[in-house]
């Protein structure tokens, strides 16, 4: 019976040895190998914002005669532009009646419509001096841009369009070849500035506004130009014969007369600009 019983015994051990061989043993958790990853893509590299273009900046230049140092006597250079329409008559015949002298900045739209009273600056040649003020009244910035809802030039070709048309303009109608230019809205960017100049123009910016575009009243107007002193060069419009500011220009320029005012041509003097408009 004890033979019988040691030998089941060692039978249980022989076969629990072989089952222990080929059962895996469980591993501790540190040493569990994971599964390999997918292949995950490469995040890209984060990609710089396109640079910015400068932001356009625009200058309305100052322009500055040379004083008289008179007391009493002050000495000013009266300027006007002649966009487009027609003219103002209340302002001509007191330049005339009065023999002021001024500059008159014409556009080649202005040329085409007023012949009658271009032939009247042509037989005062002592009294008016023609110069550009562009082909069609475009704003001579030479990147695109809205400047008082006028769309600029938009490029350096238009910019050049602008000037060299309305100079052709004017020789074609037999005034002298200017050398002075006035822009649209009298404001430039800097390069247009550069552009101008290299072009062989003086670019006639002021120094006071006297009519505010010619949407002044009559009052106020009279009360800018009056405001005038030594040295100063004044803006005004003489294409606005309907505007109540053309009143109050003719009123100024009577007064200023009176007290003994000396009124130049932008020809007549010395001068100087900044935003490198004349030097």
């Amino acid at each position: 019976m004890n033979r019988i019983l040691l030998a089941s015994a060692f039978l249980l051990v022989s076969i629990s040895a072989v089952f222990a061989d080929e059962t895996p043993s469980a591993q501790p958790a540190s040493a569990v190998v994971s599964p390999v990853p997918a292949a995950v893509s490469p995040v890209p590299a984060a990609v710089s914002p396109a640079p910015k273009a400068p932001a356009l900046k625009l200058v309305e230049p100052h322009l500055h005669i040379t004083r008289s140092n008179i007391a009493g006597h002050a000495r000013i250079a009266l300027t006007f532009d002649a966009c487009m329409g027609q003219a103002d008559e209340r302002i001509l015949s007191t330049l005339v009646r009065e023999r002021i002298p001024a500059t008159i900045f014409v556009t080649a739209r202005w040329l085409k419509r007023n012949p009658a009273v271009l032939a009247v600056f042509l037989q005062n040649p002592d009294l008016f001096e023609l110069e550009n003020h562009g082909q069609n009244h475009i704003p001579a910035v030479d990147r695109p841009t809205l400047i008082y809802g006028i769309a600029s030039a938009g490029s350096p070709q238009a910019v050049r369009q602008e000037v060299e048309g309305g100079a052709a303009a004017m020789v074609a109608a037999g005034i002298p070849a200017p050398h002075w230019f006035r822009g649209s809205t009298a404001k430039y960017d800097l390069s247009a500035i550069g552009e101008i100049r290299a072009m062989g123009y003086r670019i006639a910016g002021y120094s006071v506004n006297g009519d505010g575009g010619s949407l002044l009243g009559a009052v106020i107007t009279e009360k800018r130009i009056a405001s005038a002193r030594d040295g100063d060069v004044v803006i005004s419009h003489i294409n606005q014969p309907t505007h109540a500011a053309g009143e109050g220009v003719a009123k100024a320029l009577a007064d200023l007369k009176t007290k003994g005012t000396q009124f130049v041509r932008l020809e007549d003097v010395e001068d100087t600009g900044d935003d490198k408009t004349t030097q």
